[in-house]
């Protein structure tokens, strides 16, 4: 229930509805208005595409029908459409207008797209994607991160553990689990590792901001973490990796139990 005095959520269930309600709300597209008006354009156009409604190699309608569309002006279309060009997602040329890239070349690790990816009728095969990716890389991550990880580092992984711990919200939560594994990603000394904290992040905001966690996941999940934790911190590789291995394969359970 919520607490009386606040109002605020107390219990995960509650917590869980609070954090989802937030997350699906979207603004009304036709309605874009103040500075950041070819930002809220760029995301409406780039979910379109995102989830199937303009395949790649489609020819996008031209600035003055967009414009009119969206009550916008044609310098917020230009600006809206140099985004989705910067992110992969669009071409243009005079003459032809622009059209769909292949998905092969969308920027994946632009966290815009990833956004629009996450919230698309697809969104269970991409974060399946994700985990997939998160097996084979991972659990050698964390195995060097517990052979390199400097002091300043092994702070910053525990730091995000006890903010785990003390979450008073999902949102909270899942945001300091994300800064656990990136932590861990830096601490393994290989800078090509990092980028890929962004599509970790993405996967984990969205996969629990659908998926109701009760207190004994909860407290389950915690302790996987902490067995992590422990690992890096006694500089002992192998138990790292299969406590990593372990977090993996709850989160495998999670999709499952959500996508049926």
């Amino acid at each position: 229930m919520p607490d009386k005095k606040s109002g605020k959520p107390t219990t995960p269930v509650e917590m869980a509805t609070a954090d989802r309600s937030a997350t699906t709300r979207r603004p009304n597209a036709a309605r874009m208005t103040g500075a950041s008006v070819h930002l809220s354009l760029a995301g409406e156009i780039g979910l379109r595409i995102v989830r199937g409604d303009y395949p790649p190699g489609t020819i996008l309608p031209n600035e003055a029908k967009w414009s009119q569309v969206f009550d916008v002006s044609r310098s917020a279309v230009r600006e809206a459409i140099k985004m989705l060009m910067a992110k992969g997602l669009l071409s243009s040329r005079p003459k032809i207008g622009s059209w769909v890239e292949p998905k092969e070349r969308w920027n994946l690790l632009d966290r815009d797209v990833l956004g629009w990816y996450v919230a698309s009728p697809d969104r269970e095969s991409f974060l399946r994607a994700v985990q997939e990716l998160r097996h084979m890389i991972e659990p050698e991550a964390t195995a060097l991160a517990a052979e390199r990880r400097t002091e300043a580092q092994m702070e910053t992984i525990s730091q995000a553990l006890r903010d785990m711990d003390q979450a008073t919200s999902l949102q909270q939560r899942t945001e300091a689990d994300a800064r656990f594994h990136i932590a861990i990603l830096r601490a393994s000394g290989n800078d090509l590792l990092v980028p890929l904290g962004v599509l970790i992040e993405s996967a984990l905001n969205h996969l629990f901001a659908y998926v109701t966690r009760e207190e004994d996941d909860l407290q389950y999940v915690m302790k996987l973490h902490e067995n992590i934790e422990k690992s890096v911190r006694l500089r002992r590789p192998n138990m790292a990796r299969n406590a990593v291995r372990r977090v993996l394969a709850n989160t495998d359970q999670i999709i499952a139990r959500w996508s049926r």
